[in-house]
């Protein structure tokens, strides 16, 4: 009898094979990534502007380091001049003063009337001459000094309600005090022989220019006993979230380009509010005794947020190409190979030179790579915001040093490479 084969035996509705699906990864992560990139995109800008004001207002050195220069600036020197002259001139009538003493020559010789015009413009022009000279001298230099650090103490004292002081709030107008300028030019004159100026009284309100109009500075009060313990940490928290989206990110060169372009997007605002701002600043003073400086102190001002400015868009487009630089696309992907291949056979060459020092050297880099491109970013970020005093060129020469120590570290990973390959120690390969 011959063997049967045995019939096919139909799958069991229990056997049958199920399509495994792999888990998906928590969302969570990428949720809290996203979150710190909206949160610090949100508040970049605003924090900007709050450590500008820490640093620049509430801080007395940087505060006359950044308006000392404007004691050279001809709009300010001329706004100041004229303010004292006026002050002086409107309490000498110069001409009635000699009509006064050449009442009776004029008298007997009724041409001598048509000399007190040309007498009265040539004292009148001392005056205005040695106001001028006193605001351009070295003197005055340290006048402006001690004004404008008593005007940040004044600053303060009006933000916190305190009214004394150079620069006030008065009736909604914020005043600074040139009496000090005053009382110097009325000695200078005496000691040229114009004594009549030595007891002209001048009124309090020819002793004040007029800043700007204020009527919402009451409310800026408010506001800024609220904001100012926040305005420190708020650039620190901004940094911190931007740090955690990109730690948390899964797709990290991706995040560093989001990043990048929210930062250039931020100084773009920041930028045009800069813009704004001056443009309603200088409208607002165009009516008053400092609106011909009003620009130049503006600029002066906040040219330490405007160099900031500059700073975080450069450094937005940096981020920008080094994330396209990092990342999984073709352009990257090549250019990224040809940069570390390159940089990599310069340290094959020098590892098949037969240096021993750089060779090990290679070994232990090769082995640390990730760690030191880390530490050789915080090394541009340390150099950058050295001293809290970011610019351009401080950029420039940071990134420079990145990118120096970063191909250093390629060029020892390539010496490191090639040497554990052909190493005299290395097993060989297997034979058969």
């Amino acid at each position: 009898m011959s063997p049967t084969a045995p019939a096919p035996s139909s799958p069991s509705p229990d056997t049958t094979p199920v399509e495994v699906t792999p888990p998906r990864p928590p969302r969570g992560r990428s949720v809290a990534a996203v979150i710190c990139l909206v949160l610090a995109g949100l508040l970049t800008t605003p924090a900007a502007v709050a450590y500008w004001g820490q640093r620049t207002l509430n801080d007395a050195e940087r505060y006359i380091d950044t308006v000392g220069p404007l004691v050279d600036s001809p709009e300010v020197q001329d706004v100041i001049a004229t303010k004292v002259t006026e002050a002086i001139q409107q309490q000498v009538d110069i001409e009635a003063i000699l009509n006064e003493v050449f009442a009776g020559v004029i008298t007997e010789r009724p041409r001598l009337q048509l000399l007190v015009g040309p007498l009265s413009a040539a004292i009148n022009g001392l005056v205005e001459r040695e106001v001028r000279e006193f605001i351009a001298s070295d003197e005055f230099a340290e006048i402006w000094r001690r004004v404008n650090t008593r005007a940040q103490a004044a600053l303060q004292r009006i933000l916190t309600g305190d009214d004394s002081g150079a620069v006030s709030l008065q009736d909604d107008q914020v005043v600074l005090d040139v009496d000090e300028v005053i009382t110097q030019v009325k000695e200078r004159l005496v000691e040229r022989g114009l004594t009549i100026a030595e007891n002209v009284p001048v009124p309090e309100t020819d002793r004040q220019i007029v800043l700007m109009d204020a009527p919402q500075l009451r409310q800026a009060r408010t506001i800024y006993a609220f904001s100012n313990p926040v305005a420190k940490w708020l650039l620190p928290i901004v940094g911190l979230l931007y740090l955690g989206a990109f730690l948390l990110a899964r797709h990290r060169p991706r995040m560093t380009v989001w990043i990048g372009a929210i930062m250039a997007a931020n100084a773009l605002l920041l930028a045009l509010l800069l813009s704004a701002g001056q443009q309603l600043f200088v409208n607002h003073l165009a009516g008053t005794a400092f609106g011909p400086a009003s620009r130049v102190f503006f600029e002066t001002l906040l040219a330490y947020l405007e160099r900031g400015q500059e700073v975080v868009l450069w450094l937005g487009v940096i981020l920008v190409v080094a994330g396209l630089f990092a990342g999984a696309n073709r352009y990257g992907a090549a250019v990224r190979t040809s940069v570390s291949g390159g940089l990599e056979g310069i340290g094959t060459k020098l590892a098949d030179s037969g240096l021993d020092a750089i060779a090990g050297a290679g070994r232990w880099v090769k082995a640390n790579a990730g760690w030191l491109r880390v530490v050789s970013v915080a090394v541009g970020v340390v150099v950058l915001l050295w001293g809290n005093n970011a610019s351009l060129d401080r950029l420039w020469w940071s990134l420079a040093l990145v990118l120096v120590i970063l191909a250093c570290i390629q060029v020892l990973v390539g010496a490191g490479r090639e040497r554990a390959r052909a190493h005299p120690g290395d097993p060989g390969p297997a034979t058969t």
